[in-house]
């Protein structure tokens, strides 16, 4: 098993429509294509959805040590609205010491605009992961 197999557990997320795109050693990308069941009643992406796909790739950053890390804080602040298109998540490992870890994610649109950032801290349970630690 790798860890896109891995996140394809993730239940929620991938009925959601997330995709796990890209990982590595504490970083990871994940796509969202915008879709009427993703509309709040404004017409524009709800909040939760786009919270959705930045976790994701959170969880994929945080993760990709191989060992098994849950969140246990995480906010996000929105910029842009959007009703179409992908959504894209980077997330990007900002600290990693001994129980915690840290991560920022950006989600852009398809023309790279910032639309919002999450940022979000997670806990190693001590649990090993199956599959290796990405380089």
């Amino acid at each position: 098993m790798n860890i896109k197999e891995f996140f394809r557990n993730d239940i929620f997320a991938m009925e959601a429509g997330v995709e796990l795109l890209e990982t590595g050693n504490g970083t990871a990308r994940a796509r969202m294509k915008i879709l009427p069941k993703h509309l709040n009643g404004g017409g524009v992406c709800q909040g939760g959805a786009i919270f959705t796909l930045a976790d994701l790739a959170f969880a994929a950053a945080v993760n990709s040590h191989a060992e098994l890390t849950f969140s246990i804080q995480s906010d996000i602040r929105f910029f842009k609205a959007e009703s179409e298109g992908y959504l894209y998540a980077d997330a990007k490992e900002i600290f990693n010491r001994g129980r915690l870890a840290s991560a920022e994610v950006r989600i852009t649109n398809e023309a790279g605009e910032l639309i919002a950032t999450f940022g979000g801290t997670g806990y190693h349970k001590g649990t090993a992961l199956p599959f290796a630690p990405l380089p």
